[in-house]
């Protein structure tokens, strides 16, 4: 299996009252927004705890002690340690109230019939549970996340330090040109920084792969000794977990061009710093979360787990995480809470005729301004590779280690 055994621990559960339950939601800073937390608790009328972390640390906890948290909010790519070790269970599709809403990139791999999948983990590969328990896509009642915000990614650059160059961004190439040389910085997550590496190196013709979203031990290798070489002769300035630090690195100018998230994107907006993300030629590199179910849910705590599942499609909480810029798989019910301007600016690539908010409710997009990238169905219907867990992942975290230890 791609998971190796952590050592599996059973937190005690919570204590929990008959009169307000509280729900425990194990996660990252990607959609655990204070926001959402306290909306959910006024609309369902709960207590929720939010265990934010980074990548790495939540998918270990989540699948080394499932007795801590009720829900577990990750992406796709982060599913088969956890279901490898039975820490999660199957979601009811019957029990799932918008399921018809749901779009078709979730459910199919594409926006549209004739547009390219994308190498990697498309969220339909694994999105039902199979008579075996397998995860596949074939159809049936039981679902092994419910799929929720998602987005396409692919770096970002300081246009007022781009020495003129910011035009001829347009390939993950930029991320490994020289001309960055001492500016240049990626993500250290595995499962996604490699990607962001192997199409900035198959773009520059430094090498090949037979499958980017499934590489082999020798592709890894090739690739890590590119990435090692480069860190040794002092291109990259440095690797980043979180969103935050992303930014902070671009705001300081230690960083011209970088690996980034759209929360970084809109931090930097948010504090006047020039920001531009770039629309490769190759495509984006894809991504989709959702939320999983404990194991250990059952009785009246599981009927609260779903409740909070269907409340994530209902179309408010799509509305914050659009203006954290990402898209929701609900989308029409997202656009309920937004204002046009917010829906045209977001979704449909349109300039905004006014400011618009934040999650947190501070302006970060001027009036006059347009998404880079055009509209959802553009930028859907180009993924080069959707984020992934290779059948080789252990090995690619032991190399890459190596690049940023």
């Amino acid at each position: 299996m791609k998971g190796e055994a952590p050592d599996r621990k059973l937190a005690a559960p919570a204590v929990r009252t008959t009169a307000r339950p509280t729900l425990r939601v194990l996660g990252t800073e990607i959609s655990l927004l204070e926001e959402l937390r306290l909306r959910a608790e006024a609309d369902l009328g709960i207590n929720i705890t939010f265990d934010v972390q980074d990548f790495v640390t939540t998918q270990h906890k989540a699948a080394a002690e499932p007795g801590s948290y009720d829900v577990y909010d990750q992406c796709f790519h982060n599913l088969d340690i956890v279901w490898y070790w039975r820490a999660v269970q199957p979601i009811d599709l019957t029990r799932i109230t918008l399921w018809d809403e749901i779009t078709d990139l979730t459910k199919t791999g594409r926006i549209d019939p004739g547009a390219r999948i994308g190498f990697g983990d498309a969220p339909v590969t694994k999105l039902f549970v199979q008579p075996n328990r397998a995860l596949g896509p074939a159809p049936s009642r039981w679902l092994s996340m419910l799929p929720t915000t998602h987005n396409f990614d692919s770096f970002a650059f300081r246009p007022d330090m781009a020495n003129g160059d910011a035009e001829h961004i347009v390939s993950w190439g930029a991320l490994l040109d020289e001309r960055w040389h001492g500016k240049a910085a990626l993500v250290d997550e595995p499962a996604i920084g490699v990607f962001d590496a192997a199409l900035a190196a198959q773009s520059l013709g430094l090498m090949s792969f037979d499958d980017i979203g499934n590489m082999s031990t020798e592709e890894i290798d090739t690739l890590l000794r590119i990435l090692i070489e480069r860190r040794k002769d002092g291109y990259f300035a440095g690797f980043w977990k979180t969103a935050a630090e992303a930014a902070d690195m671009m705001r300081a100018g230690s960083v011209v061009i970088q690996s980034m998230w759209s929360p970084g994107i809109t931090a930097l907006r948010h504090r006047g710093v020039p920001v531009m993300e770039a629309v490769p030629r190759e495509g984006y590199r894809a991504w989709h979360g959702g939320l999983c179910l404990s194991s250990g849910l059952s009785g009246r705590m599981l009927d609260v787990a779903y409740d909070y599942l269907n409340w994530w499609l209902s179309g408010w909480p799509g509305a914050v995480m659009t203006r954290q810029g990402y898209y929701m798989s609900t989308p029409n019910r997202a656009r309920t809470y937004l204002t046009p301007d917010e829906w045209a600016y977001w979704y449909e690539g349109l300039p905004t005729q006014t400011d618009l908010p934040g999650p947190d409710g501070t302006i970060t997009i001027k009036a006059g301004s347009v998404r880079d990238g055009g509209s959802y169905w553009q930028r859907a219907n180009s993924i080069a590779v959707w984020n992934t867990t290779m059948d080789e992942h252990n090995y690619l975290v032991r190399r890459w280690a190596q690049l940023v230890n």
